[in-house]
C-alpha cells in the first residue's frame, strides 16, 4: 500500500486519524514542534511518527530501575508544556501593535553577535582569571536585575509618552494600558513566588526527614516542588518576549519597546560600571567597549523608530 493511500481503518502513517480520501498530513520534526507556542502532547512525543508507542519506551516506563530518570522527565515535560502555553498567552511572540521589520531584526541580530564576539575577544586578550571568574556572577546579576529595571524603564517610557501625547491620544492609550499592566503583574508575581515556593518546598521536605515511606516521600516531593518548577518554567519561557516587547507595550505605541530598550541599556551600563568597573584592557579601549554597547543599541533602536515613522506612520504624539 502506498503512503499516499489511506489505510483501511482511516489511520495516517504519519500519526493520528484522518478521513478517508484526505491527503496525508506532512510530518513535522519534533524539534520544530517544540518551537511552536504550544508543545505537542506527551503521547505524541513518545510515539513520534508511529501510531503506537515504541515497545522500548514502554519497557523504560514500566521498569522501576528507570523511574528515577523517566518520572522526573515525564512530569517535567508536562509542567513545561503547560507553563509554555500560559507564557505564550500572556506574552505572545507577536503582540498586538507590533510592527515586524525584517531589516531591523537582521541588524539587531548582527549587532548582538558582534557585541558578543568583541566581549569574548577583550576577555581573552586583556582579561585574567579573575575576570573570567567574575563573568558568571555578572551574568546572574543581570538576569536578576533585568526584570525590575525593565519595569522601571517601561514606567519612565510610558510616562514620557503620556506627557508628549495629545489629549485624545491619552484617552485611547489608557484603555490599552491595563492589558500591559496585567501582563507585568503576571510576570512580577511569578518572580515574587519563586523564593516563597522554594522556602515552602524546602520546609515541606524537611518534615519528611527520616521517613522511609517511598510513596509518601515521592508524593510530598511532587506536591512541594511541582509549583516551584512550574513558575521557573513560566519565567524561562516568558522572560524573552516580556523583555523584548517591553511587557506588550507595543499596543500603546509601536515605538515604545525601542524606547524602553534605549533606557534599559544605559541603566545596565552604569549598573555594571558601578559594580564591576570598566572592561579589561587599556583605558581608551575599555571606554570604547563600555560605551560601544549602549551607544550601538540606542542607535539601532532609534533607527527602528525612524523606520516606523517613515514606513508605518508611527508618531509619538498619536
Amino acid at each position: 500500500m502506498s503512503i499516499d493511500e489511506p489505510s483501511p481503518a482511516g489511520r495516517s502513517l504519519y500519526g493520528g486519524t484522518r478521513t478517508l480520501g484526505d491527503p496525508p498530513r506532512p510530518y513535522t520534526p519534533l524539534w520544530r514542534r517544540l518551537r511552536e507556542d504550544e508543545w505537542p502532547p506527551l503521547g505524541e512525543v513518545l510515539r513520534g511518527r508511529r501510531e503506537q508507542v515504541s515497545s522500548w519506551v514502554v519497557l523504560v516506563l514500566l521498569l522501576p530501575c528507570f523511574w528515577w530518570l523517566t518520572v522526573p522527565l515525564l512530569v517535567g515535560y508536562q509542567l513545561a508544556r503547560t507553563a509554555r502555553r500560559i507564557a505564550r498567552q500572556v506574552f505572545p511572540v507577536r503582540p498586538r501593535g507590533q510592527v515586524e521589520d525584517p531589516v531591523v531584526l537582521r541588524v539587531q541580530r548582527v549587532r548582538a553577535w558582534l557585541a558578543l564576539t568583541i566581549s569574548v575577544l577583550l576577555l581573552a586578550v586583556y582579561g585574567g582569571w579573575e575576570d573570567v571568574a567574575e563573568a558568571p556572577g555578572q551574568f546572574l546579576q543581570r538576569v536578576l536585575f533585568a526584570p525590575w529595571l525593565a519595569l522601571l524603564s517601561a514606567t519612565v517610557a510610558v510616562a514620557l509618552l503620556f506627557c508628549v501625547a495629545r489629549s485624545g491620544t491619552r484617552r485611547a492609550m489608557r484603555t490599552q494600558l491595563w492589558p500591559a499592566g496585567r501582563s507585568a503583574l503576571w510576570y512580577f508575581g511569578a518572580w515574587t513566588l519563586v523564593p516563597l515556593l522554594f522556602t515552602a518546598a524546602a520546609d515541606g521536605m524537611g518534615l519528611l526527614s527520616g521517613n522511609t515511606n517511598v510513596l509518601l516521600w515521592a508524593s510530598v516531593m511532587f506536591v512541594c516542588w511541582a509549583p516551584f518548577w512550574w513558575v521557573i518554567f513560566f519565567l524561562g519561557f516568558a522572560s524573552g518576549p516580556a523583555l523584548r516587547h517591553a511587557f506588550n507595550l507595543s499596543a500603546l505605541n509601536a515605538a515604545l519597546p525601542a524606547l524602553v530598550t534605549s533606557v534599559l541599556v544605559w541603566v545596565f551600563a552604569f549598573l555594571s560600571l558601578s559594580t564591576g568597573g570598566l572592561p579589561p584592557g587599556p583605558v581608551p579601549i575599555a571606554v570604547c567597549a563600555f560605551l560601544g554597547g549602549p551607544v550601538s543599541v540606542t542607535a539601532v533602536a532609534w533607527w527602528e523608530v525612524h523606520r516606523l515613522r517613515r514606513w508605518h506612520g508611527v508618531r509619538w504624539r498619536g
